[in-house]
């Protein structure tokens, strides 16, 4: 039987069981102890990876469209614009004061991905992805996390897209570990500056721990 060139598009459970699976894999083949949860009700951290007493609670997110709709229960009507909007900066808001703390975010992206190729993963702490969704929805209304976009101003198409050093690396891992170890982060969102709206049209869609040693 020979198999399709991209896998076919399949419901958000198998594609989250394979991307921890990825995710916790590419951990270990960079030194790390694993401990993975066995319960399908987790709480904020999907895994946790430890190595020289340092440690990083993981939260999976996957995606096979190039965004993560990581504030989609978050959202709620905007009462300033119109009651068709959803308020995007105070689903933001909600959802990265939802981290649990020590909380790094592995964003992993299956799209154009064929089987026999690793996914896209991303690694992040909640509050740089916060920002980098803030300035998306400014340029282009959708309050989700975009790997890629493109916008107009002034009649002239800009392009963005996450930062290359998010890129999964023994050298990313390293930066958060010594970020965390360093002082709480004290900057600010601007959550004051008033909501960010889109439409309806702009938007899309006490656990057990195994250790498994590298």
């Amino acid at each position: 039987m020979t198999l399709p060139a991209s896998p076919a598009k399949t419901s958000t459970w198998p594609i989250s069981v394979g991307a921890e699976a990825i995710a916790a894999a590419q951990f270990a083949r960079c030194g790390f102890d694993v401990l993975v949860q066995s319960a399908r009700d987790k709480p904020w951290y999907d895994f946790a990876v430890t190595r020289a007493g340092n440690l990083l609670k993981v939260s999976v997110k996957a995606s096979e469209d190039g965004r993560w709709n990581l504030t989609q229960s978050f959202a709620r009507r905007s009462t300033d614009i119109g009651a068709r909007s959803i308020d995007c900066r105070s689903a933001i808001d909600f959802w990265v004061d939802s981290q649990g703390s020590k909380t790094v975010c592995c964003l992993v992206q299956f799209e154009d991905v064929t089987i026999n190729q690793l996914p896209r993963i991303y690694l992040a702490f909640p509050y740089e992805i916060a920002a980098e969704m803030r300035a998306a929805a400014e340029r282009t209304g959708h309050c989700a996390l975009l790997e890629r976009y493109e916008w107009n101003v002034e009649g002239k198409r800009e392009y963005a897209a996450l930062p290359t050093n998010w890129r999964f690396s023994p050298e990313r891992i390293q930066e958060l570990l010594e970020r965390q170890a360093a002082p709480l982060f004290t900057g600010t969102f601007s959550k004051s500056s008033g909501p960010v709206s889109v439409s309806p049209a702009a938007r899309t869609q006490g656990p057990r721990e195994i250790a498994l040693s590298a």
